[in-house]
């Protein structure tokens, strides 16, 4: 009696005439157990033998199949008949005299390589996996498996990995992501059973995670290859902040986001896999040049697909959309203004600057940002934290006014700058003008001070004392370094001012070449110009060493008189020959120990006034021509960088053509009274005009013709050159100056930070923690003979008194956990056998980082334990070394490598400091 079976599926008939064909069996047919019907071709190709498929649901029609077979074609017999059925007359003529069974697990064991076998979590997986592994295998068959158990990861790996043309070991969410851009593949997908699709697609969440349901869903409703655009979106309509997640646009933005899934709701665990592996595909993509115009495609079509469903205006909230960089400098922009301050307001509100730095900080994680607008972004916040500190008193003496500009107005000047050039958005554009506008007032302010401090000290024939003056230089500050035996290249950048000496000195320091110097290892120091701040007056009263007017010819006979061992270079001399960065005649003095002193004028920042914009361009060794490599050849010797004169730029429509009898920029004979703006000056140190001109003092006056930028006023950017000097290495190469410490201003890197203010005096530290001041900010009494110029002499310091009678005051939190710390045996224990940091410093790094909830730039450590920018890394690397017990990252540096941050609880734990 015949027994119902299964429909054979072609390909297993196949798998069984391989094997059959394989075995050299003579017979000229098989009989395969099966349900007699075959819709497929009837006469195959296999191992290039010509095979006939026969259903014989009788004894009769296999009969009649053996006898009408043509001598060249072998056959297959389909049918349910059994031995006795089909008789032993019949059988006689098959392979095996038998009936073979069509097992799809003895199939799927022959395309693994035959001497495996299935284990049962694979074959509870059920009869579609052995046909889909059968039908699918390539004709080489499967890779087998390491041992004779097929296991369910192996062979569905491989599977998954045939249908989705991915390596086996690449089924993760990126891989999962990089086939969703393939729209062919995606093609194969839909061509299989729809049991294979959903089969596989539980195995896919099982290897790749929970992304794999999107993906996949995406792929049903036939929007597989938006799959990556609509991750990015995902992060926008699933945030992660608790606060959004109920918010009921984005409710209705997921929604109608659902047909795109094929009705599938995404839970937040998806969505957030979904957007991670979006984000994590698109980063391979922008650093991946070969594949980066698909990223930006994908970033395009995801803003596409938020318009149609209405949900633009919350693309701030993705840290890759183009279209979130710009809502997100909006964000910035609206913040900027909020802060600024209103009319008759001393200084801005805190808690306003800390919103503008939380915009910052989110323009700052924006991955598709424009750096250079970020770069503008962050000059802005520094220019309102600058807003925001309070107002000094104006400077009493000339070398207060230069210092003002060296130490801190010339920050400004350099942030202003960038905020001025301002931004292609037009709503950011107007908060960046309503910003410069408040900076404006401020340091017009400090202009006209420093102006009339300038009148009154060039008329009135003041001593100099501890000022450097331009006809000083050689004198007080050249001539003592060669004395000490040591060589130098100076290096006057024509045009630099403050704001460019700070980009100089910054580019000269970054590389760890060369260490910058300032005297006594203090703050760094200017030079007053002579005016008008011309090149004609002061580059040739630099040379000279007195006041005066002078061409070439002039400064090099002068230089001469003074130096006849050294050479003076102008930019005809440093001009090269097609192939050398450096003349071989202007190496070799370099180079050479019987040169004492080499100088070089370098106009390339002087030339930027006339033949292009001063006010876009980043000052550095890359941009000041030949910099870069006349340090190259002078390693060996002090570098001394010093300008002539500084420089305003063009203030474009906001610039005024004032009247003049002259075409000079900046400015004009004495004749008449001076107007808005101006002021009259005469003395010894007024080289033009017969000792009397009038000269502007505020930036946006002019008088001859239009340029990119202007010098020759009274302002201090023009009249105020910064003095640099480095040397390679040794911090301690020249006499009278160290290693200098941090430049900037505290409001330059230091974010305002919400704090509780407490106006009660603040606890003694107890007798067991004593925090002894720094050597280095004793004050110092400068014996004059050991200077390399007069510096001023501090003022006494006064005793405090001592606070009321009354309880005492409660201990500031940080303070007492410092003391715990420097009071801990653990501590005590380490600090014997690690690298020595006085105690003081250790508690002012510590307590920089406390107040800033774990976190400092390195420069705010260095400025707080009064450590010298160039040795800061080491002293942090020491200070890491002492807080990290058994290896715990107490204290850690992140990926931009200027930040430290500080694992307070761990701290706590390993040094066993009770918390407060």
């Amino acid at each position: 009696m015949s027994v119902s079976r299964a429909a054979v599926r072609p390909t297993a008939v196949r798998r069984k005439v391989e094997s059959w064909l394989a075995e050299k069996d003579d017979a000229d047919a098989i009989v395969l157990l099966a349900r007699p019907q075959w819709t497929d071709e009837p006469v195959l190709t296999v191992g290039g033998r010509t095979v006939r498929v026969v259903p014989c649901p009788t004894p009769l029609a296999a009969r009649a199949a053996l006898a009408d077979r043509p001598p060249h074609e072998k056959l297959v017999l389909l049918t349910d008949l059994t031995d006795s059925e089909l008789g032993d007359g019949l059988l006689a003529h098959v392979s095996l005299q038998t009936g073979r069974s069509v097992d799809p697990w003895d199939l799927v064991s022959q395309a693994f390589g035959g001497q495996v076998r299935p284990d049962s979590t694979l074959v509870r997986a059920g009869r579609w996996v052995a046909d889909a592994l059968t039908d699918l295998a390539p004709a080489e068959g499967w890779p087998p498996p390491a041992g004779t158990i097929l296991t369910r990861d192996h062979a569905m790996r491989h599977l998954a990995g045939t249908v989705l043309g991915l390596e086996p070991d690449g089924l993760d969410a990126a891989g999962l992501l990089q086939w969703s851009a393939d729209a062919p593949a995606q093609m194969r997908l839909g061509e299989l059973p729809a049991e294979w699709i959903e089969e596989l697609g539980g195995f896919l969440v099982d290897v790749a995670g929970p992304v794999a349901v999107p993906v996949l869903a995406a792929v049903r409703a036939g929007h597989g290859i938006d799959a990556i655009p609509l991750g990015l979106l995902a992060g926008v309509l699933w945030p992660r902040d608790s606060a959004q997640a109920s918010d009921v646009e984005l409710a209705v933005a997921r929604t109608r986001l659902e047909p795109r899934f094929a009705g599938a709701r995404l839970t937040e665990t998806q969505a957030w896999a979904f957007t991670e592996a979006a984000e994590a595909w698109i980063y391979r993509a922008l650093d991946d040049e070969s594949v980066r115009l698909d990223a930006h495609r994908m970033l395009r079509r995801a803003e596409e697909i938020a318009g149609e469903i209405a949900v633009t205006g919350r693309l701030g909230a993705s840290d890759l959309l183009p279209a979130g960089f710009t809502q997100r400098m909006r964000a910035f922009g609206s913040a900027v203004r909020l802060a600024l301050p209103v009319t008759g307001a001393v200084v801005v509100a805190g808690d306003l600057i800390e919103q503008a730095q939380e915009r910052l900080a989110e323009v700052e994680a924006h991955r598709s940002a424009d750096r250079p607008r970020v770069e503008t972004a962050r000059m802005a916040v520094r220019l309102l934290r600058w807003l925001a500190a309070p107002g000094q008193p104006p400077p009493a003496t000339m070398l207060e006014g230069v210092h003002r500009q060296i130490r801190e107005d010339g920050w400004v000047d350099r942030a202003r700058l960038d905020v001025f050039a301002g931004d292609v958005d037009q709503q950011v554009a107007e908060a960046y003008r309503a910003l410069h506008r408040a900076v404006d007032v401020r340091r017009a302010r400090h202009d006209r001070e420093f102006a009339e401090l300038l009148q009154d000290t060039t008329s009135a024939e003041r001593d100099p004392g501890a000022l450097l003056r331009v006809e000083d230089v050689l004198d007080r500050v050249v001539q003592p370094i060669l004395d000490h035996g040591r060589r130098i290249l100076l290096l006057l950048l024509d045009g630099m001012g403050a704001a460019a000496g700070i980009e100089i000195a910054e580019s000269l320091t970054r590389g760890g070449t060369w260490t910058e110097l300032t005297p006594q290892g203090g703050h760094r120091t200017g030079v007053l110009a002579a005016l008008p701040s011309v090149t004609a007056v002061n580059r040739c009263s630099l040379f000279t060493g007195v006041i005066t007017v002078g061409d070439r010819n002039d400064e090099l006979k002068g230089f001469a008189a003074r130096f006849p061992d050294g050479m003076l270079l102008h930019k005809a001399d440093l001009r090269t020959p097609a192939g050398l960065a450096v003349d071989p005649e202007v190496a070799a003095a370099i180079e050479d120990p019987a040169v004492p002193l080499v100088a070089a004028v370098i106009n390339t920042i002087d030339d930027a006034l006339d033949r292009s914009d001063p006010g876009v361009v980043e000052w550095n060794t890359d941009t000041v021509k030949g910099l870069r490599y006349l340090l190259a050849v002078a390693q060996d010797r002090v570098v001394v960088l010093v300008s002539d004169h500084g420089h305003v730029v063009d203030r474009g429509s906001e610039a005024v053509l004032a009247r003049s009898d002259s075409s000079e920029n900046r400015w004009r004979p004495a004749t008449g009274d001076p107007d808005d703006g101006e002021l009259r000056f005469h003395g010894s140190r007024v080289a033009l005009g017969g000792g009397q001109v009038i000269l502007p003092w505020r930036e946006e006056l002019r008088y001859g013709p239009r340029k990119a930028g202007y010098h020759g006023g009274a302002s201090p950017a023009e009249a105020v050159v910064p003095l640099l000097l480095f040397a390679s290495g040794d911090d301690q190469v020249v006499p009278g100056w160290a290693g200098a410490p941090v430049a900037s201003p505290d409001w330059w890197r230091e974010p305002v930070r919400r704090a509780v203010r407490d106006d009660r005096p603040a606890a003694a530290a107890p007798p067991s923690a004593p925090v002894r001041p720094s050597p280095r900010t004793r004050p110092r009494l400068v014996v004059q003979d050991e200077s390399l110029f007069d510096l001023p002499v501090p003022a006494p310091v006064v005793p405090t008194p001592p606070p009321p009678a009354g309880p005492p005051p409660p201990v500031d939190p940080a303070s007492a956990l410092v003391e715990a710390l420097l009071a801990s045996p653990v501590y005590a224990d380490r600090r014997g056998s690690r690298a020595p940091i006085p105690d003081e410093r250790v508690a002012a790094m510590v307590t920089a980082l406390l107040a800033g909830n774990g976190r400092a730039t390195l420069e705010t450590l260095a400025t707080r334990a009064d450590v010298p920018v160039h040795r800061i890394s080491a002293t942090f690397t020491a200070l890491r070394r002492l807080l990290q017990v058994e290896g715990y990252p107490v204290l850690s540096l992140d990926p931009d490598g200027r930040t430290a941050k500080l694992d307070i609880p761990l701290m706590i734990e390993q040094f066993v400091l009770a918390p407060s």
